[in-house]
C-alpha cells in the first residue's frame, strides 16, 4: 500500500512539474484546492437519494481529494501511512469498543 500511495505522489509531482505547477502549490492553496474538491464530493450527494448519486462522479471528486491531500502531505514530507495509522490509533484510545459500538456520540459523551 505505501508503494501505491508513494507511486501517486511521484506522478502527481511529475504531472505539475512537468507544468511548471508547483510554484502555485503552496501549502495554504493547497488546503483551500482540498476544503474545494470535498465541496464539490459533497455536491455530488446534494438533493439526491444515495441510491440516485453518479459513482463516476464521486470518483472523480474522491480522486481530486486524495490528491490534494497528498501533495500536502508531500509538501511537508509526511508518510501518510504513519500520520494515517497513528490517527487510528488515537481514535481507538478515544472510541474503545465497549462505549463506542454502535453509538454516534462524540468521545466526550460515551
Amino acid at each position: 500500500m505505501t508503494n501505491d500511495i508513494q507511486e501517486i505522489i511521484e506522478t502527481l509531482a511529475k504531472f505539475n512539474d512537468d507544468r511548471d505547477w508547483e510554484q502555485f502549490h503552496n501549502a495554504k492553496d493547497l488546503a483551500l484546492a482540498l476544503s474545494i474538491e470535498a465541496a464539490e464530493l459533497n455536491e455530488a450527494y446534494l438533493w439526491k437519494d444515495v441510491e440516485d448519486v453518479k459513482i463516476e462522479k464521486v470518483k472523480e471528486e474522491l480522486a481530486d481529494v486524495f490528491n490534494y491531500a497528498f501533495m500536502i502531505a508531500d509538501k511537508y514530507n509526511l508518510n501518510v501511512k504513519d500520520i494515517c495509522l497513528k490517527k487510528i490509533a488515537r481514535n481507538a484510545e478515544k472510541y474503545p469498543v465497549e462505549k463506542a459500538k454502535g453509538s454516534s456520540k462524540k468521545y466526550n459523551e460515551l
